[in-house]
């Protein structure tokens, strides 16, 4: 029939019934006629419980030991998951991330896939076995064990099913697909049949947890098909496919909500060039990621620098940034983590004027102030103050009835 890759999330996997329900998954496709390769998460809360205990030991564990540490709870699902397999009358093979041939770089805790050398795998599906690998890990260019940062069981599957040419990644999570906005803050969110690559990437970029951000690019460079699919319903998922693929082009598709940014501002920075650079290059040369800028020019001719960037690096950012305040002679830097960011995302708005416009009314007639304002081409995200944004979600969701039958942009 084809070959299919499954992907099993934490709350997939979380106890010995689900397992169990996993491995009934993964044999009803082997017995369809498909080629199934599984790869599978930690159990539940593994991953927290293992750094939890990394730190109880060491209060900054050595990156090279961490990974070591943790990529032990993908090994755990993938063994029991294959005695589940077996016990079901058929064979299966576990694989570690190193063993099933993925290779990535050499950067502890958040490494890239580099390649997958699928040779074990072709080997075991030509066998007639199900192939269990374990998700988020593999092995550097050096022989050391990596990890790929959180969600990285996500880039594991789609890294897979593109080495191996699988029809379909299917993703099984505790969601019966992509939603207009997140069900518990919207609960008349409507869910999405599909979602093209583009979209699917603004929403990840922009706080959506449904998939890992690096697993869209890997699919959309690739052309892998994603399926994302409940882990405990048999109810048809969302796809993400190109967008030559979707029969409708939405105006909008969702809104998504971040909250884990804060926003900081250099304050009173002199009027001449060069500064923005160097406060931007400190930045990088940290390692520290930003996101969201506006440069406000007061008539006095001092410039406030305000941006985004994660709440965990907010302190490293302050160490960088409060001794260069004084060295330019701006007016200090300043930070507030009270923020959260909401972001509309629609390939339609690309010809469809007003999205913009509806989106400010929608969120002025709610009473909630705009901090800060980024845009792209099929993406508009405003920043607001924390307590203001689940308020903000809805009056947004509601302002373009995202809850209604898919509205389609003209042409």
């Amino acid at each position: 029939m084809g070959l299919v890759v499954q992907k099993f999330g934490g709350t997939s996997v979380a106890g010995p019934e689900r397992l169990k329900a996993v491995a009934r998954r993964l044999v009803a496709a082997r017995e369809q006629g498909h080629e199934v390769v599984g790869v599978l998460s930690a159990m539940g809360k593994a991953t927290d419980d293992l750094i939890a205990l990394a730190h109880e030991v060491s209060p900054e564990p050595a990156a090279r030991e961490l990974d070591m540490l943790l990529s032990v709870g993908e090994r755990i699902s993938c063994a029991l998951a294959a005695m589940a397999v077996h016990d079901l009358g058929h064979r299966a093979i576990s694989l570690t991330g190193s063993q099933a041939g993925i290779v990535t770089d050499a950067a502890h805790g958040s490494a890239k896939i580099l390649e997958v050398r699928a040779e074990r795998i072709h080997k075991a599906l030509a066998r007639g076995e199900i192939v269990l690998v374990a998700g988020f890990q593999g092995v550097s260019t050096q022989r050391e064990v990596t990890t790929l940062g959180r969600g990285g069981s996500d880039a594991t599957a789609v890294a897979l099913a593109a080495a191996v040419g699988a029809d379909v990644c299917e993703i099984y999570t505790d969601v019966e697909g992509v939603f207009t906005a997140d069900p518990r803050l919207v609960p008349g969110a409507r869910k999405l049949d599909a979602v093209s690559y583009e979209e699917m990437l603004e929403l990840s970029a922009s706080g959506a947890k449904v998939l890992m951000l690096r697993s869209v690019e890997f699919a959309r460079n690739h052309g892998v098909r994603i399926h994302v699919r409940s882990a405990f319903s048999e109810a048809e998922g969302t796809w993400i496919v190109s967008q030559e693929e979707l029969m409708e082009q939405p105006i909008i598709s969702g809104i998504a909500l971040d909250t884990s940014e804060a926003e900081a501002t250099i304050l009173a920075v002199p009027d001449r060039p060069g500064i923005a650079a160097r406060v931007f290059r400190a930045l990088a040369d940290a390692g520290v990621n930003v996101d969201m800028i506006v440069q406000n020019v007061s008539a006095a001719g001092h410039t406030d620098i305000s941006f985004t960037l994660p709440k965990a690096d907010t302190a490293r950012a302050e160490k960088i940034l409060a001794p260069l305040a004084d060295e330019i002679g701006a007016g200090g830097f300043a930070h507030d983590p009270d923020v959260a960011k909401i972001s509309l995302v629609g390939a339609g708005m690309r010809t469809h004027p007003g999205v913009a416009a509806d989106m400010f009314d929608a969120l002025a007639e709610a009473g909630i102030n705009i901090r800060i304002i980024s845009t792209s081409p099929i993406r508009i995200s405003c920043v607001v103050l924390a307590a203001d944004a689940e308020r903000a979600v809805q009056a947004v969701h509601e302002r373009f009835r995202l809850h209604e039958p898919l509205v389609t942009a003209e042409g």
